[in-house]
C-alpha cells in the first residue's frame, strides 16, 4: 500500500489498520528510546515539585487522586493507541481530529496543542535557570535559560536520533531517582535506619486526621494540579512517524503505562507519605527534597535539584520536537504558512523547531519583566489546553468506534478495551476537571485565557476560510495533498 491510501476519511470502506504513511520523517526513533519517551512523559516537574502543596492540600488522599487520574490516563492512551494503530501518523491526535470531527477541530487541536507546549517550554527554561542558579548563583539566569535553550535547539535540528538520545538520558535519570528514592525509603521503613528512625512508618499514611484529613472536598481539588503532573504522556503519539516499528513499540509504551504510573507515581508518594508525616510538608518545598532530608542524606537537596532540572530540561526538549511537528501538519493542511512544511536535509521541521524556540525565549525575556506569580499560571493554561487535546482524542476514538461498527472504517490492530466506555468515562472526568478549575480562583485565570484563545482561533478560521475555501472539506492532510499535488507529501 503506498502512502496515499492510508489517509481515508470516515465515509469510505479504504485504510489499512497499523500501516505509516511515508511524512518524510527519518525513521530514527527506536524501541528503546519510546519506551523512555513514555516514560519520562509521565514523570514531570508536575511530580517532583507540584506534589508538595498538593499534599499540603490533600494529605495522604493525593495517592488515591493520582491512582484515579492514572486510571483516566490509560483509558485516553488506549483511545489514542487504537487511533494510532489504525493510522500512525505525526500529526497524531490533530490529525484524527480533523478527520473525525472536521477540519476546524484539526485546526484548533493542532495550534492549541502547539501553544501548551510553547507556554510551557517558556516556563521550563526559567525553572531550569533557577535550578542552576541553586548551584552557581554568580551566573545570571538569563545566561542559563539562553544556553539551555540553544543547546536544545540545535540538537532538535540536527536529527530525531538526538532528540531521542537526549530524551532517553533525561528519563534515565528521572527514573533512577524515583526508584533509587522508593528502595531508600522502603529500607527506611523495613530497617529503621537512617535519621528517620522510628518515626517513618507505613501507618503515617492513615494516622494523623485519617487519608482524607481536609475532606473530599479538597482531595478533588488537587485534581487539576494532578493531571498537569501527567501532560506529555500523549507525547508517544506524536513519535508515530518517526519510529522505526509503530505497530511494536507503540502498543508496548502504551500497555506498560500503568506500572510506570503505580511505580513512579502511586508508590513514589506512598513511600515518601510513610517515611515523612504529611502534615511536614508545605507549598513550594519539593517532597523529594523533604523525604531526603529526613532520612538525612546530605546531598539530598542537591541530588533532587537536578532530578528536577533534568526533567525541566525534558520538557522544553519535548517542547521543541512536537511544536515542530505540530506545524508542519498545520501547514500541510493549510491551516499554518507552507513554508512551515519543509523539511531541512535532516529531515526536520526546521522552521517550525525555530519559530517556536524562538517564542520559547520570550520566557528568557519575561523572567525579567513578570511577577513570579505570573509563571504560576503556566500550570493551568498547560492543563486546559491538554485537557482540550485528551477530549478530542476521547471523541476521534468514539467516532472511530462508530466507523468501524458500521463497516465505514477497517478495525485497528489495538483495540481498546471496554469499547467506547471507558472513552466516556474519561470524557466525564475532564469535564469533571474543568468544572474544578473555573471554581478555583487562583487557576480559573486559564478558562480566561482559553476564552481569549479560542477568539483568536475562530479569527484566523475565519481569516483562512475566506483566503482558502478548501480547507473547510473533510479529509486527511495526505488527501489534501493529493488533491492539490497529485503528490504525497514528503
Amino acid at each position: 500500500m503506498t502512502s496515499t491510501q492510508v489517509g481515508t476519511n470516515p465515509g469510505d470502506g479504504n485504510g489499512a489498520s497499523g500501516e505509516a504513511p511515508e511524512e518524510g520523517y527519518e525513521r530514527g526513533l527506536g524501541s528503546r528510546q519510546v519506551q523512555m519517551i513514555a516514560i519520562g512523559g509521565a514523570i514531570g516537574v508536575g511530580l517532583f515539585l507540584g506534589a508538595g502543596a498538593n499534599i499540603a492540600k490533600a494529605g495522604p488522599s493525593l495517592i488515591l487522586m493520582y491512582a484515579l487520574a492514572g486510571v483516566i490516563v490509560f483509558f485516553i492512551m488506549r483511545a489514542l493507541g487504537e487511533l494510532l494503530l489504525y493510522r500512525p501518523v505525526s500529526g497524531s491526535f490533530s490529525e484524527y481530529a480533523r478527520e473525525f470531527l472536521g477540519p476546524f477541530f484539526g485546526f484548533v487541536t493542532g495550534w492549541t496543542y502547539w501553544l501548551m507546549w510553547v507556554v510551557t517550554g517558556m516556563a521550563e527554561l526559567t525553572a531550569a535557570a533557577i535550578y542552576v542558579h541553586f548551584w552557581f548563583p554568580q551566573i545570571p539566569q538569563w545566561v542559563t535559560a539562553l544556553v539551555f535553550l540553544v543547546v536544545l535547539f540545535v540538537a532538535n535540528l540536527i536529527s530525531v536520533k538526538i532528540f531521542g538520545e537526549i530524551e532517553f538520558w533525561f528519563s534515565m535519570v528521572k527514573v533512577t531517582a524515583l526508584v533509587g528514592m522508593i528502595v531508600i525509603g522502603l529500607g527506611v521503613v523495613t530497617f529503621g535506619f537512617s535519621q528517620a528512625g522510628d518515626a517513618a512508618a507505613v501507618s503515617n499514611i492513615w494516622a494523623h486526621d485519617g487519608i482524607f484529613p481536609n475532606g473530599i472536598g479538597s482531595s478533588l481539588m488537587t485534581l487539576q494540579g494532578v493531571m498537569f503532573a501527567y501532560l506529555a504522556v500523549e507525547l508517544v503519539g506524536v513519535t508515530a512517524g518517526e519510529s522505526e516499528d509503530p505497530e511494536k513499540t507503540l502498543p508496548k509504551a502504551i500497555n506498560t503505562l500503568p506500572w510506570r504510573i503505580i511505580v513512579f507515581y502511586v508508590g513514589a508518594l506512598s513511600v515518601i507519605l510513610m517515611v515523612v508525616k504529611w502534615t511536614e510538608f508545605e507549598p513550594g518545598v519539593s517532597p523529594f527534597v523533604a523525604a531526603f532530608a529526613k532520612i538525612g542524606i546530605p546531598a539530598g537537596a542537591a541530588i533532587i535539584n537536578f532530578v528536577v532540572l533534568t526533567a525541566a530540561l525534558s520538557s522544553c526538549n519535548s517542547g521543541m520536537y512536537s511544536t515542530g511537528r505540530m506545524l508542519r501538519d498545520l501547514a500541510a493542511n493549510s491551516e499554518a504558512p507552507k513554508v512551515l512544511g519543509k523539511l531541512s536535509s535532516t529531515k526536520t521541521p526546521a522552521l517550525g523547531i525555530t519559530l517556536s524556540a524562538a517564542l520559547m525565549g520570550i520566557g528568557v525575556i519575561l523572567n525579567y519583566v513578570v511577577p513570579e506569580k505570573a509563571f504560576g499560571y503556566v500550570t493551568s493554561v498547560a492543563t486546559a489546553a491538554g485537557i482540550w487535546t485528551w477530549l478530542m482524542i476521547l471523541i476521534s476514538h468514539i467516532l472511530y468506534r462508530r466507523a468501524v461498527v458500521a463497516g465505514r472504517l477497517p478495525a485497528s490492530s489495538f483495540p481498546a478495551p471496554g469499547g467506547t466506555v471507558c472513552s466516556w468515562i474519561a470524557v466525564a472526568f475532564l469535564l469533571l476537571v474543568t468544572g474544578l478549575i473555573a471554581i478555583d480562583p487562583d487557576s480559573r485565570v486559564s478558562l480566561y485565557v482559553g476564552a481569549g484563545w479560542a477568539l483568536c482561533l475562530a479569527i484566523g478560521w475565519a481569516i483562512l476560510k475566506s483566503r482558502n475555501p478548501h480547507i473547510t472539506s473533510k479529509g486527511t492532510s495526505q488527501d489534501k495533498q493529493l488533491q492539490t499535488t497529485g503528490q504525497p507529501r514528503s
